[in-house]
């Protein structure tokens, strides 16, 4: 059976891709290069506008997430426990520690100049890794957390921890003796992603029952006020509701604007101020594991690959694309005040 690719408007398909699921994809902070994650072990870094594969490592187990250090080197977590510095300008890499279980996160704080990883072990690790290679000189911290990592995000010092049980931990980076807050999703069911807002005043957070909460780090009454939460990521059929996880969360480096990815093969673009969807781009083949925007906002990177929320099955290839994305998919649009009476 041929595939039937999707128009052109999906964005331009990188060319080798991961030969299986995508964990993860992120944009750099200094250029277009593209860091990806996947199941098939491996880590690709990709210049995602002259569509060229740069290089790769392999790892012993499926690898969970990546995230960049600098334009040429990053870290990856790895369900082989091992928690990896990757240095793509030498071919080089070395492992800055383990977890006692597979590791699904890995962020770098550029503010604390550590890596902060979170594992099924139920804990969070932070790593210096400027510390020679050697797990006792790198190690700094470890944090018990109530259930197993599911999702971390960084704004500034703040760290945002998901994990099962419908947990959220936030953290202030200099001081992880324990939790500035501990509080439960607002969310009926299981966490998928957490993302801030790059404002630093709150947080997205997506669960497998096609919702989206709001929330506010603010404990003030104003400002908890202000949280809410949204269906996406469904539909109707024969009358009955079908609902769709939501994978994946990037906000627009510029306008503040966000795009969800759900197991329906859409993204849509919402607009959080103001409460309403801005845009929703054509079907992609599969489930949406993964989305982010580059440092600029103008491209948006799509990984198009099944999740294996319905078990195994036949599916369309692992993709990615990068689209290039209009000003008028993800700007607020300015409210519109009906005019005064003369």
């Amino acid at each position: 059976m041929t595939a039937v690719h999707p128009p052109p408007t999906s964005g331009r398909e990188l060319s080798n891709p991961p030969s299986d699921g995508i964990s993860n994809l992120r944009f750099s902070n200094h250029s277009d290069h593209l860091l990806v994650s996947s199941w098939d072990k491996s880590v690709k870094l990709y210049d995602a506008s002259a569509n060229v594969l740069r290089g790769e490592f392999m790892h012993g187990g499926a690898v969970l997430d990546c995230c960049f250090h600098d334009d040429s080197s990053g870290f990856s977590a790895s369900a082989d426990h091992t928690v990896r510095r990757l240095v793509f300008s030498h071919g080089k890499e070395d492992i800055l520690g383990r977890h006692d279980a597979p590791v699904r996160c890995v962020e770098y704080s550029y503010a604390a100049g550590q890596v902060i990883t979170g594992s099924w072990d139920k804990t969070l690790k932070c790593w210096d890794p400027r510390g020679a290679s050697g797990q006792e000189r790198t190690l700094v911290g470890t944090y018990p957390q109530p259930e197993r990592v599911y999702s971390l995000s960084l704004v500034g010092n703040r760290l945002v921890v998901a994990t099962a049980g419908r947990h959220v931990n936030v953290y202030d980076l200099r001081n992880m003796s324990q939790p500035e807050q501990r509080r439960e999703s607002s969310l009926k069911y299981q966490t998928r992603c957490v993302r801030c807002y790059p404002n630093g005043t709150g947080y997205a957070l997506s669960s497998v029952e096609g919702r989206v909460a709001m929330e506010f780090f603010d404990l003030s009454e104003a400002s908890q006020a202000k949280k809410y939460a949204f269906k996406c990521h469904r539909k109707s059929e024969a009358g009955r509701d079908i609902v769709y996880p939501v994978n994946a969360i990037a906000f627009h480096p510029i306008y503040g604007t966000f795009a969800t990815g759900g197991c329906d093969g859409f993204v849509n673009v919402w607009d959080g101020n103001n409460k309403k969807r801005l845009y929703q781009y054509s079907k992609y083949p599969t489930s949406i594991a993964a989305l982010s925007f580059s440092r600029d906002g103008r491209l948006l990177a799509v990984a198009s690959s099944y999740t294996f929320e319905e078990g195994d099955k036949p599916h369309e290839p692992d993709a990615i694309y990068v689209r290039s994305v209009n000003e008028i998919e993800v700007k607020p649009k300015p409210k519109v005040y009906p005019n005064p009476p003369v």
